[in-house]
């Protein structure tokens, strides 16, 4: 969450806008994304010639001595950010609506590329030299307040927060997903290097950008020094669709500006029939739209076969199972509705859930982790589909905290579950965290005692490995986390509400006699009424 003199220079720029004539939020966001992937699009540049020159490896900048745009041959280096903005404002303007714009529109050689796709019917709307000069040097302003912040996530969430200033956003159903909880989700699920990885309706490919980052920074060797495993990661790893032509625009700039060369985003309504995808994917991350219900013609007869609803979160989990292969994994975002919902339809995909396919995880989330755009409650939900059951035990995690306050502010705090839910969660999987040693940890337990662990996840901070770290199949219902078996849920009608199971520990406590009450009473009544008569006295 961003505050303070980054916060007002973002609501500065959006005046700029405004005082410029364009106020449509989504055009706004529109014209502000293609300027961030221009300033990107340089500074990725230098980032991958440093990187290649340390590899010794050859490296061609896209801003080579002499580029074509528009059938003419110009000097690329007019093309980087860090050139053009010193220009006076008449020949930037001109710089960026001949050269420039037309240069990153066509920027991806392969014309079915998703880039292509959804750069081809861009336009550049900014007005006047004045006012692109204005939108520059708030820009730069912006870039060098980011810098200077502490926050690893900050380009996230500034980037959210020129989302949030989208009137519509909501209506839909559709509210950000924060990036930490995002990073929580791809940590659990631990992307291998092989891995076909969807989001069904992925917006701003959020997950899609998270998972990538994931893996550069635990299996870089792996992929990038493998030309099979570097072309699967660039060209066939990622796959995003959306309903909104506009977040695609944004989602495929986005991938782009992190490395993903040609990721497979495309327009397209999940629900229907227009995708046919099946047996697919082997990792499924996703927080799909809650917009209560859909017209049935338009739902694929498939779900529909699979669970008769028109609520959109059931269809969802539907199709998550349909794309999925044997073997594939999910980890998706539902509301609590989901948990513990009576209607056939809710009990109809909880039971295709644990028994034809390996429920693993339900982490409970407090309903604060998605303010201020929406207040209600969720759980992470995780599995993986084998088409023959294998649910034996449920892991339940109770979130109370997220590391930010849960009312509107969302202000950091110390108390933080996550890295306590991504160790224990690996614990039980065996999963040693990324690049770390096989040394077992001696580290507090959830809920025992005041005190909150702080535990480093793989490659942040000192060494964590969690085989038989953890106890888990021995924790309490009363603890934070705790395992259920699988015919407990059954007997409940496949509810996977944590408050079924979570038993409350109650202390007794004790009183002193009825007869030190009531003398204690005395007391206070005689001392009232020696006051009283003192203060009348002094009235007197």
């Amino acid at each position: 969450m961003i505050t303070g003199e980054l916060k007002n220079k973002i609501d500065s720029l959006w005046d700029i806008f405004a005082a410029g004539g364009i106020v449509n939020p989504l055009t706004v966001i529109e014209q502000i994304t293609y300027l961030m992937f221009i300033h990107d699009l340089d500074e990725s540049d230098n980032l991958r010639a440093k990187e290649a020159a340390m590899l010794g490896l050859p490296y061609s900048s896209i801003f080579a001595e002499e580029v074509e745009v528009n059938e003419r041959k110009v000097d690329g280096r007019q093309l980087k950010w860090s050139v053009f903005r010193d220009y006076p404002a008449g020949r930037m303007f001109t710089v960026m609506q001949e050269l420039v714009f037309p240069f990153i529109k066509n920027l991806h050689g392969d014309k079915n590329s998703a880039y292509s796709r959804y750069m081809d019917d861009a336009i550049f709307m900014i007005p006047t030299p004045l006012m692109l000069d204005k939108v520059v040097n708030s820009l730069d302003v912006i870039y060098q307040l980011m810098s200077e912040a502490q926050s690893s996530d900050i380009r996230g969430d500034t980037y959210e927060y020129l989302l949030s200033k989208i009137a519509q956003s909501g209506l839909n159903g559709q509210f950000r997903t924060p990036r930490h909880i995002i990073k929580m989700m791809v940590e659990l699920m631990d992307p291998k290097a092989e891995e076909v990885i969807c989001d069904p309706a992925c917006g701003t490919s959020g997950f899609l950008v998270a998972a990538g980052e994931y893996l550069k920074e635990h299996r870089r060797e792996e992929i990038f020094f493998n030309r099979q495993k570097k072309d699967h990661y660039m060209n066939h790893m990622f796959h995003g669709y959306d309903m909104d032509r506009t977040m695609l625009r944004i989602g495929a700039m986005n991938m782009m500006t992190h490395g993903v060369d040609n990721p497979f985003i495309e327009y397209r309504d999940s629900l229907s029939d227009q995708n046919p995808d099946k047996d697919k994917y082997s990792l499924i991350l996703a927080n799909p739209p809650f917009k209560g219900s859909l017209d049935a013609d338009i739902v694929s007869a498939d779900l529909l076969k699979a669970v008769k609803t028109k609520k959109t979160e059931l269809l969802f989990l539907a199709l998550f199972l349909r794309m999925l292969r044997i073997g594939g994994r999910c980890a998706c975002i539902v509301p609590d509705g989901v948990l513990f919902g009576s209607s056939t339809a809710h009990k109809a995909i909880r039971r295709a859930l644990i028994e034809d396919n390996r429920l693993e995880a339900v982490i409970s989330m407090p309903s604060g982790v998605f303010k201020p755009y929406a207040g209600v409650s969720t759980a992470v939900l995780i599995f993986t589909k084998t088409g023959h059951g294998g649910t034996d035990k449920v892991w339940f995690y109770d979130m109370q905290a997220d590391g930010f306050s849960l009312d509107d502010k969302r202000s950091p705090t110390q108390e933080n579950d996550i890295p306590d839910i991504v160790a224990r969660f690996r614990s039980f999987h065996s999963l040693p965290l990324a690049g770390q040693g096989t040394s077992k940890p001696s580290l507090p337990l959830a809920g025992q005692g005041t005190s909150k662990p702080s535990l480093p996840l793989g490659g942040e901070g000192g060494p964590l490995a969690v085989d038989g770290g953890y106890k888990e199949f021995e924790r309490k219902r009363t603890e934070r986390s705790f395992f259920v078996p699988k015919d407990e849920i059954v007997g409940n009608d496949y509810d996977l509400s944590i408050n079924k199971y979570k038993q409350t520990e109650y202390k007794p406590v004790e009183y002193p006699p009825t007869s030190e009450i009531m003398a204690e009473l005395r007391r206070l009544e005689s001392e009232i009424k020696t006051t009283m008569d003192e203060l009348e006295e002094m009235l007197k």
